[in-house]
């Protein structure tokens, strides 16, 4: 018996689901609506009840939990709720309000944490940016954008010594910073001093003031021209979201919650979604200070070995990188699995050999096969707006609307765009009033531009699928359309595991073609098993050149092209880029989103080497 089949056979670990209710309608133009079945109940008004409420029903319980040497320092929920008490007291000493929000550089962190919480109960909005565009940019153009569309009136920085260019960079004459550790001797307030502030009557006010259209926070993502946006998240849409994830995984309410989490406050995935969750259900969280990178993810496993989850969340990046450790590892593997409810993935599609390999590795460990899920939802979604509450067998399921949750499914040539209304839908973008107005239809429906098909036409219950961006999508010269997403994630599969991404080329061509980058990992245990006495290159332009590396891709992709003849599937040139995908070049984003619009842009030159009429030697021609 294989892995796969094994993993197949192996019973599923049981876990309380929501029914799956949905009700379907279908206009004379074609066009859909969907909702769920189970309306949406009661949530709190305020992200500062939430938490409030947690702190007084389980005080003693840990919250918050972050690496201190080898050990960890933990905070409980009483802790907690003095610190953030006295935060909010001076924000609001401070004057600090909607026009003079907070912004956060730091990453995911305790303190960080505390003085996002403060902002919550002081009604006064926090804006966590991206480290990336403080510590990875060159010219700090989108740090700029945003600091001139914020105009804060605190800035915080855990350390300001790493901070010290992109600070400086900054116009924010007047503008106080705070800082856990001036580093750099910047003369910035303390954070301890901030948390020593007399706690008077004002806290209280400010937090029963809070109503479901405050604003909590700013989340920022890459518009199309590259700049980031602000994405306003109401109080409201992110309680409202925790309510609608509860009633479709009723199993959150069964045992203390439990995670450790990597993913970056300044995106939605981590930062309201599960940092959200931990709130709604007064669960712990410990900070994992790991990435998903080849120097990181060992932080990762070593969290992971000594504190077990209850639920993991990551990205599939996240989990292509935990694999080869849960697969070698077994006492790694014991430990991680061994009280885990749920498995999910979002932020992009997940390659099936992953999927299989994570089924297979939760069986030999376990006995069981760990549910796995997935959910649908961006930014101005608050993020989940539909779920997959039902036991899968394979990756791509996102699920069904959640409840209070309408879906507006309108036939955009061959496929169905997905429009969205409810509590828990931004109200806009900030200071961005012409973004908005282009973000919305007529009867008040986000569009995100995503497409999606149902699992099974027939029964809509079955859930559906998501089935790529619609401005990615393309069609080649003879008039057929190219499936960005589809075809994407099936190469990655085929290539695994030396793929770490791709951008698929081709509009306007005769062909498709491949641009690809290596996932240095993946490569050098390939290297290993086909040569053992060479030792791997580490570098990617040694590996982009590698001959075992390049045999590999070309052999796997010459298959995948043999079970797809189809000219909008068949992968005709591929080049493996030297290089990592750019923030600066607004190619990625932190969490391993790539824009596949924008870094086609900047790699036009290779573009142009793909197509040429006589491929140089650095492009792979595929057979098949």
């Amino acid at each position: 018996m294989n892995e796969q089949t094994g993993a197949a056979q192996a019973p599923h670990r049981p876990i309380a689901f929501a029914p799956a209710r949905v009700t379907r309608t279908t206009d004379a133009d074609g066009t859909i609506l969907l909702t769920c079945g189970t309306p949406l109940g009661a949530y709190e008004p305020s992200l500062a009840r939430l938490f409030r409420s947690a702190a007084k029903a389980h005080p003693d319980r840990v919250f918050l939990a972050e690496r201190q040497g080898d050990g960890w320092r933990r905070l409980t929920y009483v802790q907690a709720r003095a610190t953030v008490d006295a935060l909010a007291a001076n924000l609001i000493e401070r004057g600090l309000s909607p026009q003079r929000p907070v912004m956060i550089l730091s990453g995911n962190a305790i303190d960080h944490a505390l003085l996002m919480l403060a902002g919550y109960t002081a009604g006064v909005p926090v804006a966590p940016v991206s480290v990336a565009y403080s510590l990875q940019s060159q010219d700090f153009a989108k740090l700029k954008h945003i600091a001139e569309l914020l105009t804060p009136g605190l800035v915080y920085v855990a350390d300001t010594a790493p901070f010290a260019k992109a600070l400086a960079a900054l116009d924010l004459a007047g503008v106080e910073f705070a800082a856990s550790r001036d580093g750099a001797n910047l003369d910035a307030t303390s954070f301890d001093d901030l948390a020593r502030t007399h706690v008077s009557a004002a806290v209280d006010r400010a937090a029963a003031a809070i109503t479901p259209d405050t604003v909590a926070k700013i989340l920022f993502t890459s518009g199309s021209t590259g700049l980031p946006k602000g994405v306003i998240n109401t109080h409201g849409m992110l309680t409202a979201n925790q309510q609608q994830a509860l009633q479709l995984w009723p199993f959150l309410a069964e045992q203390p919650l439990t995670l450790v989490d990597w993913l970056p406050w300044n995106h939605t995935f981590g930062g309201n979604h599960n940092f959200n969750m931990v709130l709604r259900n007064a669960g712990t969280l410990y900070i994992d200070g790991g990435r998903p990178l080849p120097s990181m993810v060992a932080e990762t496993v070593r969290n992971l070995s000594e504190i077990s989850p209850t639920v993991y969340f990551n990205v599939p990046a996240g989990y292509a990188a935990l694999l080869p450790h849960l697969e070698r590892d077994e006492a790694f593997a014991r430990a991680f699995f061994g009280e885990l409810r749920l498995i999910f993935y979002a932020g992009a599609a997940l390659p099936q050999d992953l999927w299989t390999r994570l089924e297979a590795a939760s069986v030999r460990a376990t006995g069981h096969r760990v549910p796995m899920s997935s959910s649908w939802g961006t930014t101005e979604t608050a993020p989940l707006a539909t779920a997959a509450h039902f036991l899968l067998d394979r990756a791509g399921n996102v699920g069904l609307p959640a409840p209070g949750v309408e879906m507006k499914l309108v036939p955009s040539g061959d496929k169905l765009e997905i429009r969205v209304r409810g509590p828990n839908i931004t109200p806009g973008y900030w200071k961005r009033d012409d973004l908005t107005a282009a973000s919305f239809d007529a009867d008040g429906f986000y569009k995100p531009g995503d497409a999606v098909r149902f699992a099974d036409s027939a029964d809509p219950a079955k859930g559906i699928v998501f089935d790529g961006r619609l401005a990615e999508d393309f069609k080649l010269l003879t008039g057929t359309w190219v499936n960005v997403g589809t075809l994407r994630i099936g190469a990655l599969a085929a290539a695994s595991p030396v793929l770490q991404d791709a951008i698929v080329a081709g509009a306007d061509r005769e062909f498709v073609a491949l641009l690809c980058w290596l996932n240095a990992a993946g490569c050098q245990k390939l290297i290993g098993a086909n040569a053992m006495k060479e030792s791997a290159p580490t570098a990617l332009p040694e590996l982009a050149r590698h001959p075992v590396v390049r045999e590999h891709i070309r052999r796997s992709m010459a298959q995948w092209n043999a079970a797809h003849p189809g000219s909008s599937e068949r992968i005709a040139r591929v080049i493996l880029l030297p290089d990592a995908p750019s923030i600066d070049g607004n190619e990625i984003t932190d969490k391993g989103y790539v824009n596949q619009r924008l870094a086609l842009e900047r790699r036009s030159a290779d573009v142009e080497r793909l197509h040429a009429r006589e491929p140089d030697a650095d492009i792979l021609v595929i057979l098949g």
